[in-house]
């Protein structure tokens, strides 16, 4: 479709390092033509954090002009641990990746299988999300049906069991299966997930007011930057419906924001943001981490 319209094909492949080195994987972005990828190598990979890469082919995207851009964000002082770990992971792949992910992918398979078996517990895959690939390595959790949230079944996780997951929401928890693990590390996650399966002392989950796709698109009244810095003032929650935003608000996950500067903020997402917050969302951007108050552009 990008070539159909004379458009840059740009893929965020943040959590995708590893897919390049295994047939078994989803076919990674500049396989499916891709002009330009970014990929974050500290995810599936073996890099420090912050090694991020970008991928680039063809004519379409000016490599000096990608460099001016990163530019503007990049740092001025480049750490070569990053650089050498970076290295490091692109010999380990080249030389040794199929054989790590081979294992990866059979510790991922059996992880799946025992956790269909748990009480409560089902594994999202291609059949139940209708997604057009998956990768079998991320392995997403709905615990809805032991009467949690995902919010809540995270933190119990970390406090009974000492085991962090990933990613959480209003019903799931999500785990990475990487070429660091072995039979002994998915053990521990399979037992911390029977022990939630069976635990008596769940809190009950949150009620969150999860919006309609199409409700998170908000009228855009003026440019983010004008918002931003331009006159603002601090209002109540109860209060900001119909204002224009001046602050980015981000839940996470997904880690899209659901409300950017400029845009006029709405009673769904807002009862989206705060009953979230109430049951254990991470907003981490909101000027008020209680939400209690909004800042929003001066009328």
């Amino acid at each position: 479709m990008c070539r159909r319209h004379g458009r840059t094909f740009i893929v965020d492949e943040a959590w995708g390092s590893h897919l390049p080195f295994h047939d078994g994987l989803p076919e990674w972005g500049m396989n499916i033509g891709a002009d330009l990828c970014v990929t974050s190598v500290h995810k599936m990979g073996n890099g420090l954090e912050q090694s991020s890469v970008f991928h680039l082919q063809g004519n379409r995207v000016d490599p000096a002009v990608l460099k001016a851009r990163e530019d503007l964000l990049g740092t001025t002082s480049p750490s070569t641990l990053i650089y050498a770990a970076l290295d490091g992971w692109r010999r380990q792949m080249v030389e040794h990746g199929k054989d790590l992910l081979d294992r990866a992918l059979e510790l991922a398979a059996t992880a799946r299988a025992e956790i269909g078996k748990t009480h409560g517990l089902w594994v999202l895959d291609e059949e139940n999300t209708g997604a057009f690939d998956v990768d079998p390595l991320k392995i997403v959790i709905d615990v809805s049906g032991l009467g949690v949230d995902g919010y809540h079944a995270s933190d119990w996780l970390r406090e009974h069991c000492h085991v962090n997951f990933s990613l959480s929401d209003h019903r799931r928890v999500s785990a990475e299966i990487t070429v660091a693990d072995s039979e002994e590390t998915v053990g521990v996650l399979l037992d911390a997930l029977r022990t939630l399966s069976s635990a008596r002392d769940l809190p009950p989950a949150a009620r969150i007011d999860v919006p309609e796709p199409g409700e998170l698109e908000l009228e855009v009244a003026m440019p983010p930057r004008d918002a931003f810095f331009g006159r603002v003032e601090i209002v109540p929650t109860g209060q900001a419906v119909g204002r224009i935003a001046a602050e980015l608000v981000t839940p996470y996950p997904p880690g899209a924001p659901a409300l950017c500067p400029g845009e006029v903020i709405t009673g769904p997402v807002l009862s989206y943001l705060t009953t979230g917050l109430d049951g254990g969302m991470d907003i981490p951007d909101a000027s008020d981490p209680t939400l209690k108050t909004l800042r929003v552009v001066a009328e």
